[in-house]
């Protein structure tokens, strides 16, 4: 099940002491209303703290690796509201280790023409503090992320609330373990990796089990829990027999209750937070894990199919990332299947063999069983249905060798245009930005997988700005896209991140 912690966002306010006791109290009146406000705003999906007004080195300092001690805290947004020498906060910078907010805003919206004076230009310079701030992160060559915007205003709330959703996927990324059930395909390059550098890089671990280990933990699931996750199934599913002797499909359809709990079980043991399987490997199931690893896909577990850890711990931080998100479409494992290249509506039919995450489903969801060519087992039960339509986001992390790309695509998910009868898997349909020619064009030059971590919930800039915080490239597919740009960018970025 998808677990995280009460997060909170520490604010601190910078100043100085030039000013006297007087002009300091008024900071700190200030951005305890600015906190209050955001926090009764609802548009944060986490709370904002209040934290005394840094004026010294050593307050600075130490309030920073309080932050770093703190599990709830999963990052820091911080704001100049007078003059702070940021001489003062070099040490506290270089020993903090979380995501920080640097929010250029004032107290005040307009300037107050009839009564400036020099007593209100001393006490309310941001335009002047947050640049020295500024400075000094360029000059340490830190990463953060600087929003500027009046406070009160939605849409500066908003994007404060986007960046919270970001940190807090970099924060979990180093509680993140994958459990691979088997290796990866058989001589598939894009699926393997370093897995000790994406521990040293992500924080991930990223551990193999014998297949048979797992299947022992779901034949040792009882009768009475396997009925009665059937019994869940018929209410919640549309059954589709198609023909099928009823009585076998239930019993196929019960082969993956029982996977699905006995996995469950086992992870929760393990503390493991996402899986891969392969078809090349089952062991001792009888069946290829399809309707068990969709329904753990939902409950938030990270999966990635072949073996491809990559991307199932990049689909357990998207799920992070999105979670209690009012609204949300949902976010999956997916990959890239065939085109359609009629002029006017092409796009790439995206599906899998089973495993796709039903949070993304519009309208009813079924259960099929159909023969499976691959993995020479019982025919798998799996839900079937259609995806959303709407605007999302295609994300590729990869192993360059020498370093990890994340490739990013914002993609449109459209109407797949008529009926598949004949296909019994869950299917989507999108055009990737600026169009399928320069979008796959670009996708191949950069290395892209045909496996994906997907969300309609998230935007390329949270998903860029983990990246940038795990210190990794990344680069940008989307509607300003050119083949030209796109190369010149990768051979700019060669150069950039060599190590």
């Amino acid at each position: 099940m998808l677990k995280t912690k009460n997060y909170q966002f520490w604010f601190c306010t910078g100043s100085q002491d030039l000013y006297g006791d007087a002009c300091l109290a008024k900071v700190a009146e200030h951005s305890k209303k600015i906190v209050e406000v955001l926090n009764a705003c609802g548009n944060l999906p986490y709370e904002v703290v209040w934290k005394p007004t840094l004026i010294t080195n050593e307050l600075i300092r130490k309030t920073f690796n309080e932050a770093n001690t703190d599990e709830n805290c999963a990052g820091v947004i911080t704001w100049m509201h007078t003059f702070s020498p940021s001489k003062s906060w070099i040490l506290g910078l270089q020993e903090y280790r979380k995501p920080l907010l640097h929010l250029h805003t004032q107290f005040n919206r307009e300037i107050p023409y009839d009564t400036i004076d020099m007593d209100f230009m001393n006490e309310n310079q941001s335009a002047h503090g947050d640049r020295e701030y500024g400075h000094i992160f360029s000059r340490l060559r830190m990463e953060r992320k600087v929003l500027m915007g009046y406070w009160a205003d939605e849409d500066v709330q908003k994007k404060i609330g986007s960046w919270m959703r970001t940190a807090v996927g970099v924060i979990e990324s180093s509680h993140v373990r994958v459990m691979r059930i088997a290796d990866n395909m058989r001589n598939v390059a894009v699926t393997e990796g370093d897995k000790v550098e994406a521990q040293i890089q992500f924080g991930w671990e990223v551990d193999a089990y014998p297949v048979n280990e797992i299947t022992e933990a779901v034949d040792a699931v009882s009768k009475g829990d396997i009925d009665a996750l059937v019994e869940e199934y018929y209410d919640k599913y549309e059954i589709l027999l198609e023909g099928r002797d009823e009585k076998e499909f239930r019993e196929h359809v019960a082969v993956q209750a029982g996977i699905e709990i006995g996995f469950e079980r086992f992870l929760e043991e393990k503390n493991y937070q996402a899986i891969v399987t392969h078809f090349g490997d089952l062991g001792g199931l009888k069946q290829l894990p399809g309707l068990a690893i969709q329904r753990l896909m939902e409950k938030g577990y990270g999966f990635g199919a072949e073996g491809d850890w990559k991307t199932a711990a990049m689909v357990r931080i998207m799920k992070i990332m999105t979670q209690g998100m009012k609204d949300a479409k949902g976010t999956s494992f997916m990959e890239d299947y065939t085109y359609n290249l009629v002029p006017g509506k092409e796009g790439i039919l995206q599906a899998h063999m089973l495993e796709v995450c039903p949070t993304i489903a519009d309208g009813k969801i079924s259960i099929k069983e159909q023969p499976l060519s691959m993995g020479d087992r019982e025919d798998p039960a799996r839900l079937v249905f259609t995806a959303k339509t709407g605007p999302a986001v295609a994300a590729s992390l990869i192993d360059l060798g020498d370093r990890f790309r994340l490739i990013i695509n914002d993609v449109d998910c459209k109407e797949i245009e008529k009926p598949m009868p004949k296909l019994p898997v869950a299917a989507a349909f999108w055009t990737p930005q600026p169009n399928l020619q320069t979008g796959a064009e670009a996708w191949i030059l950069a290395g892209g997988a045909h496996h994906t971590a997907f969300s309609y919930d998230l935007t390329s800039e949270q998903v860029g700005d983990w990246a940038a915080y795990m210190g990794i490239e990344a680069v940008y597919i989307d509607k300003d896209t050119t083949i030209r740009q796109f190369k010149n960018e990768l051979l700019w970025n060669s150069l950039a991140y060599r190590k």
